[in-house]
């Protein structure tokens, strides 16, 4: 009978360890699980820290585009008594009298679709024209707000120079050391007519150097609108 109670004790004492076993067991099973949140977390920030530096990277190359199309428009222009004066500038009366004087005319037109200039894209949209001896400027209200802004401009006279210092009255080599980027439509120089253009990659703003006798003749500076 003693040797039957002491073989239930020790039987007891092994379902006893069993049992116990099996609980750690579960409790280990757990433990995995614990330690995958982190590694989602780290994934997460990562992905995060990538997007903002492709975002940033973007914008960085949004700005020296912006930067690299400004200095662009800062040669397609004038100068005149230290004023510039640049293609696509926001300006109205006040502006062009301040930096030019007071103009000789002034002429107003509002583009229609019966006006028979065919130019239907402007319907609308009001031209207005400055003339100077020997400088034309004129300007659009297609700019945000309806501003007015100067789409093309057209010089006559040698007291216009561009900002590179090239006047009417210079010579082909003159225009063509001062403008290497520049190219001779006609492909080679005479005693004819042509033209010298500087343009740029998408073919929208371009100046134009009208050659005569082997001299720059006029400059013309213009924006094609849409």
């Amino acid at each position: 009978m003693k040797a039957f109670k002491k073989i239930s004790i020790v039987t007891g004492f092994l379902v006893f360890c069993v049992g116990a076993s099996a609980g750690c067991g579960k409790n280990r099973i757990k433990s995995p699980d614990q330690t995958t949140a982190p590694t989602n977390v780290s994934a997460s920030t990562e992905a995060v820290t990538t997007a903002a530096s492709s975002a940033a990277a973007e914008t960085t190359a949004m700005s020296d585009s912006q930067n690299t199309t400004e200095e662009a428009l800062k040669e397609l222009g004038f100068i005149y008594k230290e004023n510039t004066i640049t293609l696509l500038d926001i300006t109205d009366d006040q502006k062009i009298e301040g930096m030019l004087g007071k103009a000789e005319n002034i002429k107003t037109h509002t583009y229609s679709s019966s006006d028979g200039l065919n130019m239907d894209q402007l319907t609308g949209k009001t031209e207005k024209q400055y003339l100077y001896p020997g400088l034309v400027i004129k300007t659009i209200d297609a700019a945000e707000d309806n501003k007015f802004y100067i789409y093309q401009i057209e010089i006559t006279s040698p007291q216009y120079m561009t900002v590179r210092n090239v006047k009417v009255g210079d010579s082909f080599e003159t225009l063509k050391e001062t403008y290497p980027e520049g190219n001779l439509l006609g492909g080679e120089i005479s005693n004819g007519e042509d033209d010298f253009r500087i343009e740029e990659k998408d073919y929208t703003n371009v100046m134009n150097f009208h050659i005569k006798n082997k001299k720059v003749a006029s400059i013309q500076i213009y924006s094609l609108i849409d």
